[in-house]
């Protein structure tokens, strides 16, 4: 079936390109599309997404990502290595206004052999791993160089429908790695910014979840 979900955060100015995210509706669409290396549970802990098993030397300075084989985009496309460090190096272009240029400014190399990214940090770090879980960080084909609005990403569910601060359409992604998540035919985000009309929807069941609830 469908789970219609109601949030606050989100504007007509909202746009699909992952770098820009910077509320909790295109936070949330992105999250819905896209997939990063890392994820963080809700209690702290490191889940493995796209990088299947990461490593460090003894003073954090270099960090290994093994990447998942068999990941697929919505394109068709296998997720490689050097999507990975495509995405990454997007993300340290200043012309890109990333809102995780801060994260991807301390890694002063990046390289891909195989299935492995290694990022070399400008000084030790034994958060990186965490840090890799930013939302903007969604892994793109070819990093999302020529297109990065274009919502093809290894998430879940594929964008159907993008009406930036109305709703967002999304059916799920047939051939996608984890069968844990993702239970849906289809999501619809409804873009309700204000609490009583929110709430009102949820009471009514018009939509089954909501977020900000009052």
């Amino acid at each position: 079936g469908m789970i219609r979900v109601g949030m606050a955060g989100g504007e007509s100015t909202n746009s699909l390109d992952p770098a820009l995210a910077a509320s909790e509706v295109p936070c949330q669409v992105n999250m819905t599309w896209g997939e990063m290396l890392i994820d963080v549970t809700p209690d702290g802990q490191i889940e493995h997404r796209v990088a299947e098993e990461h490593s460090s030397n003894a003073d954090a300075t270099e960090w290994k990502f093994k990447i998942r084989s068999g990941v697929e985009f919505h394109n068709g496309q296998t997720l490689t290595a050097e999507d990975v460090i495509a995405t990454l190096k997007r993300h340290t272009d200043e012309k890109a206004q990333s809102g995780a240029l801060g994260i991807v400014q301390g890694i002063s190399d990046m390289k891909a052999e195989g299935d492995m990214v290694t990022l070399t940090l400008a000084s030790g770090n034994a958060d990186l791993p965490y840090l890799m879980g930013d939302y903007h960080l969604v892994i793109q084909p070819g990093g999302g160089v020529d297109d990065p609005a274009a919502a093809i990403g290894a998430g879940p569910y594929k964008v159907v429908v993008n009406e930036p601060g109305v709703r967002h359409g999304f059916e799920k992604h047939a051939n996608y790695f984890d069968s844990s998540i993702g239970h849906a035919d289809q999501v619809e985000l409804l873009v309700i910014n204000d609490a009583t009309a929110r709430t009102a929807a949820l009471q009514s069941g018009q939509v089954q979840m909501i977020n900000r609830v009052d």
